[in-house]
């Protein structure tokens, strides 16, 4: 007990006629995925740019400090010196892209309560 391979091939066919259209509906959910992906996107972007300002404002005065501060020229070798410069680098990335994907939360939220009233 089976379908018939005369109507099984006419419906693949049927199908595949179908799907080579572009008579399918897009979702709803469509756009705000893609907005989703573009703000994601946008908040790397972001982040790196804020990772490289803030790694080179700490790479600054760390070298300087290393060189000229006895302390520091004593105590803090490259690897500490490396730990320092990514650690602000990091706390910048994570800070600048947790700011831009909240801001767009936020605008998301309130454009959807203004729509709905």
């Amino acid at each position: 007990m089976g379908i018939p391979t005369e109507l099984r091939d006419a419906w693949v066919n049927k199908r595949q006629s179908y799907t080579n259209t572009t008579m399918l509906a897009a979702s709803p959910i469509e756009k705000s995925i893609l907005d989703s992906d573009n703000s994601i996107h946008e908040a790397v972007q972001s982040g790196f740019k804020a990772a490289l300002v803030s790694g080179v404002a700490a790479a600054v005065p760390t070298v300087i400090a290393c060189r000229a501060v006895p302390w520091a020229k004593a105590n803090l070798n490259h690897t500490a010196q490396a730990l320092i410069i990514s650690a602000a680098s990091v706390a910048g990335f994570f800070i600048a892209a947790d700011k831009y994907i909240l801001e767009n939360a936020r605008e998301n939220s309130i454009g959807k309560q203004v729509r709905n009233l």
